[in-house]
């Protein structure tokens, strides 16, 4: 019956239509997970671990090169477009592209089979899209519908109001706010100008509706040539985020660098000695987590707008296929991840806003 009505409709609305559906069965598997029922998702193959009884030999050690990463932690950069034009960005508007909602939530739902406890949303900034709602819909439908452990955005703030607290802050474990300086003119420097608004001030702002909403509050900095001799210990201990993440400024080829490049960051290149003396300056911030060039490299789980794994081994992103064409399994083994890295630097620590003993 449902075929006959699609194939009397125009083609883009039977494939909108199809892709809600899609969407629906997703959710409807995760709805009927605690009942341990085998209801696979589309594009997803379940692949059982070998059993430690299981005689050695040639065909168990294949089994265990053929293992691939669990996605414990994704990043998920849903739209390249931003309000900012920061010179160092490393994820630039190359596209307008989003993923239709239940598409996404179709590829969200894959990852939480595949093992996903913690989910990002970043951009490019993320609260461009719907003003908003986009982002919104899809932290409610992680914490709601997936239950994920952790549900996390990173923001340059510039666009949050209040009301988004107050609809969609309960889902929300982490709020990353990117700052890279305490200096106005700096900001303004690097990008962060917003003409008459003040970015520091609206950090102050959000902070506080951090406190009033209980969302964990987070700060992430990238240290580069023109902020690379600032002293923040005041003003980060005033703000007292639970975590401080603090990146040395990164070349992407295609990105900030090179020909097909939409930025320049050459100019915001540090070396990996003053990287160390700026994080010497700061080693008393207790919250500090400090992230190499090298780390960031391959430690990272990386999804771009279309769902592909992105690898950045070589210093350029090199896309895997969508997760929503070929399923995880096949497209995580393109990613360059490297999950030993990953744990090594911390990548998995108490992230769920229920687990924290926060004074909001």
């Amino acid at each position: 019956m449902y075929l006959g009505v699609l194939g009397r409709l125009p083609l883009a609305v039977a494939r909108a239509l199809l892709a809600a559906l899609r969407g629906r069965l997703g959710a409807l598997c995760w709805s009927l997970a605690p009942l341990s029922l085998p209801l696979p998702l589309p594009g997803w193959r379940r692949v059982s671990a070998p059993s430690p009884a299981a005689p050695a030999g040639p065909r168990r050690e294949r089994e265990w090169d053929d293992a691939f990463p669990t996605p414990t932690s994704v990043n998920y950069h849903f739209t390249r477009q931003c309000n900012y034009k920061c010179g160092f960005c490393f994820h630039t508007a190359k596209t307008s592209f989003v993923l239709p909602l239940e598409e996404a939530k179709r590829g969200l739902a894959m990852l939480k089979e595949a093992g996903m406890e913690k989910i990002n949303f970043s951009g490019g900034e993320p609260f461009l899209q719907d003003r908003g709602e986009f982002v919104g819909r899809l932290v409610q439908f992680c914490k709601q519908e997936l239950k994920l452990p952790s549900v996390s955005i990173v923001s340059n703030g510039s666009l949050i109001r209040e009301r988004w607290f107050k609809k969609y802050g309960e889902y929300l474990d982490i709020l990353a706010i990117s700052c890279d300086s305490f200096d106005e003119n700096v900001n303004v420097l690097i990008g962060r100008g917003q003409g008459k608004k003040n970015h520091v001030e609206n950090l102050h702002k959000l902070r506080q509706w951090c406190r009033e909403y209980a969302v964990a509050f987070k700060i992430n900095s990238v240290i580069n040539r023109f902020n690379v001799e600032e002293d923040m210990n005041e003003q980060i201990k005033a703000l007292n985020p639970v975590r401080w993440k603090v990146f040395q400024c990164l070349l992407i080829e295609g990105e900030n660098s090179g020909e097909d490049a939409l930025r320049e960051a050459e100019k915001f290149v540090i070396s990996d000695e003053d990287f160390e003396q700026f994080l010497d300056r700061h080693k008393d911030i207790s919250c500090l987590v400090p992230e190499s060039n090298q780390k960031m490299r391959d430690s990272y789980l990386i999804l771009d707008e279309y769902m592909r794994f992105l690898n950045c081994r070589n210093g350029r992103k090199e896309p895997s296929k969508s997760i929503l064409d070929v399923g995880i399994e096949a497209a995580i083994k393109f990613s360059g991840f490297d999950e030993k890295m990953f744990l090594r630097r911390g990548g998995k620590y108490v992230w769920s806003k229920a687990d924290m003993k926060l004074d909001w």
